[in-house]
């Protein structure tokens, strides 16, 4: 495989950075995924946007958003992506800074990553639907930066893994914020739920899409918490990731979810989704 590394596309086992990179030391920087659908890159402005948001509440000092795309339209054709699906990873560090040190110099140069992968077939999910549980919140209060600060996001989605679900919903303070990878969704009355952008959540790309689409076409949005103690009233959830598209959620903890089978609305707007991705250009652009 070639990736891009620092202005040089280069096989993966020589793709090398210092010990000292602020990546490395401080998890000093930030990501975006993005994937393709009928060979066109989804939401590609969508994801620049957010790259540029987190980028820019963290001062990392990169500005070269024009190169991107042409960045992975040349990974696609090297590494014969062309014809298939395949999932983007773009990751910009603040970059190399001797010796360690806390604070920040204004003027250090940018480690920037990226790397393509065949998109992953969740298809058995995306129809059956998943189990989540429940985590309390432990994270950071600047969850609308997609920072590589990971950590309590990756015990959490292997807590789920290990208690056979697929995903950890975070909560806090009685409210329902978001997955360890996924926004999370509920349907009460045939209206939608869903919590509001915050510091306490990701902007996701999908869930900016699936409110698009309810609204588009007459389901009522709430961007409202769902309170825990009120769960037992909603009757359909689903939870939204780029990877994720709109997954069903048939099971929370010990508690089935409309009897283990995925909820009516959740399926229509499922149909809404695939009909918005098959509307879209066939091009790789």
């Amino acid at each position: 495989m070639i990736v891009f590394l620092n202005d040089k596309f280069v096989p993966l086992e020589k793709a090398k950075v210092s010990v000292f990179d602020r990546g490395f030391l401080f998890a000093d920087g930030v990501y975006e995924f993005i994937r393709t659908y009928n060979n066109k890159l989804f939401e590609f402005e969508a994801h620049i946007n957010r790259l540029k948001y987190s980028l820019n509440e963290l001062k990392i000092n990169f500005n070269d958003f024009d190169k991107i795309k042409d960045i992975i339209l040349k990974l696609a054709v090297i590494n014969n992506f062309t014809e298939k699906e395949f999932e983007v990873y773009i990751q910009i560090t603040r970059g190399y800074q001797f010796p360690r040190k806390h604070n920040f110099n204004e003027d250090i140069n940018p480690t920037v990553f990226i790397f393509l992968n065949e998109s992953e077939n969740l298809r058995d999910k995306l129809n059956k639907g998943v189990k989540v549980i429940l985590e309390e919140d432990k994270r950071w209060n600047r969850c609308d930066i997609k920072s590589i600060s990971l950590i309590p996001a990756v015990l959490a989605k292997t807590k789920a893994l290990k208690s056979s679900a697929f995903e950890s919903i975070f909560t806090k303070d009685n409210k329902i914020l978001e997955g360890s990878h996924t926004n999370f969704f509920g349907v009460y009355k045939n209206e939608v739920y869903t919590a509001p952008l915050s510091n306490l959540i990701l902007s996701g790309i999908t869930r900016k899409v699936v409110i698009k689409l309810c609204r588009a076409n007459n389901i009522k949005v709430n961007e409202e918490y769902i309170k825990l103690d009120e769960l037992n009233f909603f009757e359909e959830f689903f939870i939204t990731g780029t990877k994720t598209e709109i997954t069903p959620v048939v099971q929370i903890n010990d508690k089935l979810v409309n009897n283990g089978m995925p909820g009516k609305l959740t399926s229509i707007i499922q149909k809404y989704f695939y009909d918005y991705i098959n509307s879209q250009r066939n091009s790789l652009t």
